[in-house]
């Protein structure tokens, strides 16, 4: 829940904001993450008026509240507040017509005023917006960033995901999350992967205990998010070796909030170098998003010359020279 203290509150100030209303209403819940201007609302046009978003007046906006009679200006805005508003955002450090003020005190509604122009102020808060609203769930598994694609890796608990991410963090990849990982949905297709905040960069290595990844491999061995590109799914040897892809033909993929990513199944054996194979993983995630693959090309070339040599055979059995 996104409350409106938390705008206020956050210590990099990135909004660099003032109540201009003291306390009231800041303890209120954000109810929809859209950011919009009721330049509209204000005119006296409030047939498609959304009031539960987050409002900002601009100089447009207040401009044009300054250039009404007082009489007018407080039938505008006596109007503009009927409507249950969260919050009204005012940028550029613009002073504030004295009734907006009063007519907000007595509905409750907070008036947040900023140093930072219209258009910067709009590129800072939605960010921050969609980030509170935005999808999350949390998956068992571990993230690690292997030249540059996010893996996820999974299966069941003390099959070795940990062990494999410890190896690729030694080859000089580096660890996300081990166990635990946050997952938020971007937009409609982009899903993003950090550790929980009381775990840190630890891993469970078994036999060993807990252990630091980034106190022993240094800073560069870890990253705080990345987004999860390709699902590596670890299982026994037993129970998927008869239905793993052998040629790559078949792209499989799994769902995670609504986004249908990569998966890849790779059945585990004694001596196996899991390491490797998953560097091979994100090496082949990279050449077909640059559009290369070798699975299919492998294909065409294989069916052009069966075709090739079917029509030679065909040329010889009608040569009746």
């Amino acid at each position: 829940m996104l409350r409106l203290r938390d705008f206020l509150e956050r210590p990099d100030d990135p909004l660099q904001l003032e109540a201009l209303t003291g306390d009231v209403g800041l303890d209120r819940s954000v109810p929809d993450p859209e950011v919009a201007s009721p330049g509209l609302a204000l005119a006296g046009y409030t047939g498609r008026f959304a009031p539960q978003r987050l409002h900002v007046m601009g100089e447009t906006e207040i401009t044009y509240l300054t250039s009404l009679s007082p009489t007018e200006r407080h039938l505008r805005l006596s109007n503009f507040f009927t409507f249950d508003l969260p919050c009204v955002f005012v940028t550029k450090g613009l002073d504030v017509p004295a009734e907006l003020l009063e007519l907000a005190r007595e509905k409750g509604v907070p008036v947040l005023r900023s140093r930072l122009k219209t258009a910067e102020f709009y590129r800072r808060i939605k960010p921050l917006v969609e980030e509170a609203f935005a999808p999350r769930t949390t998956l068992h598994g571990s993230l690690a960033d292997v030249y540059g694609v996010g893996l996820l890796f999974v299966g069941r608990s003390g099959i070795g995901k940990s062990e494999c991410v410890l190896d690729l963090v030694e080859r000089g990849h580096r660890l996300v999350a081990d166990d635990v990982v946050q997952v938020t949905r971007r937009g409609t297709d982009i899903l993003i992967g950090r550790g929980h905040e009381l775990a840190g960069h630890h891993m469970e290595i078994r036999g060993i205990g807990l252990i630091d990844v980034q106190a022993l491999f240094g800073v560069r061995a870890v990253r705080q998010q990345k987004r999860i590109e390709v699902v590596v799914q670890l299982e026994d040897w037993e129970t998927a070796r008869d239905t793993t892809e052998r040629t790559g033909l078949a792209h499989q993929t799994t769902e995670v909030l609504g986004v249908h990513i990569p998966k890849v199944v790779v059945p585990l054996n004694p001596g196996k170098n899991i390491t490797v194979v998953s560097e091979v993983v994100a090496m082949m995630h990279l050449l077909r998003y640059a559009g290369v693959d070798v699975a299919a090309a492998f294909n065409e070339r294989l069916i052009k010359r069966m075709k090739e040599k079917r029509g030679l055979k065909g040329y010889l059995q009608e040569d009746y020279e």
